[in-house]
């Protein structure tokens, strides 16, 4: 299988190491992998939820602390589940607390400019998963290798305009993205944000192409991992997106 989200990429190596040996009610299934992604996805909204509460009664400086262990602490968690698949029922819950914090934070920052975006964004973002996640089983979505080429070449696009625009950052060179409002930031951040939301269509179909392959039972927690990575990327996006937006109107 050529998976193209770097995440989801090992479900097929795991797969074609374990098809000949793993037990026939110990493989990993569809209705599984939803179940650990609610699972993540809790965890992940419990320990936003925290630095959420804290910051609302008053407790703004958990802001930098959490930003900083959710931020690194998330990043290491993401790196070690993408190299070590097989960590990921200990690792991919970790990394869910860890990117809460990191996500209540931010989410409150914004909140105390622009009350009621977070709350907004999170809707958004699961319409936006179900309108995806529907459209692919439908078959209107498909995940072709012509597909699969753009999405991974928009992927990787972005990720290094992300990274020029934060190295320039630190010698005050500003691109006018970040925090701008204009016309042209809105654009970009919509394309953005659909790239976002299509690298869903080639998670379901990395998950898809993994079930059916035998992937051990243990792998629902990578894919459930590789769903939530998507999903908080897109909550992201869609936050940033409301709050220019919302910049425009004030």
């Amino acid at each position: 299988m050529r998976a193209s989200n770097p995440v989801l990429s090992r479900l097929a190596e795991a797969a074609r190491d374990t098809l000949s040996t793993t037990a026939r009610g110990d493989v990993m299934t569809r209705a599984g992998t939803a179940g650990k992604s609610i699972v993540l996805l809790a965890l992940c909204a419990f320990s936003a939820s925290y630095t959420w509460n804290q910051v609302a009664s008053g407790n703004t400086g958990i802001v930098m602390p959490a930003l900083l262990v959710g931020g690194l602490g998330g990043f290491i968690m993401a790196m070690i589940v993408s190299f070590k698949p097989n960590t990921a029922p200990i690792t991919a819950p970790i990394y869910a607390v860890l990117e809460g914090l990191l996500l209540g934070a931010i989410s409150a920052l914004y909140n105390i400019r622009y009350a009621g975006i977070p709350q907004q964004a999170v809707l958004l973002t699961f319409a936006v998963a179900l309108g995806v996640f529907t459209l692919y089983r439908m078959n209107v979505l498909r995940a072709t290798a012509g597909f699969r080429r753009m999405i991974m070449g928009a992927t990787i696009g972005i990720a290094v305009f992300y990274l020029v625009n934060m190295v320039l950052s630190l010698f005050n060179v500003n691109l006018g993205y970040t925090m701008s409002s204009s016309p042209i930031a809105i654009g970009i951040n919509v394309v953005i944000a659909g790239v976002a939301a299509l690298n869903l269509v080639l998670n379901f179909d990395d998950i898809d192409q993994a079930v059916a392959m035998g992937a051990p039972k243990k792998m629902e927690w990578f894919g459930a991992f590789g769903l939530m990575v998507t999903l908080v990327w897109l909550y992201l996006e869609l936050l940033r997106l409301l709050s220019r937006l919302q910049g425009r109107r004030d």
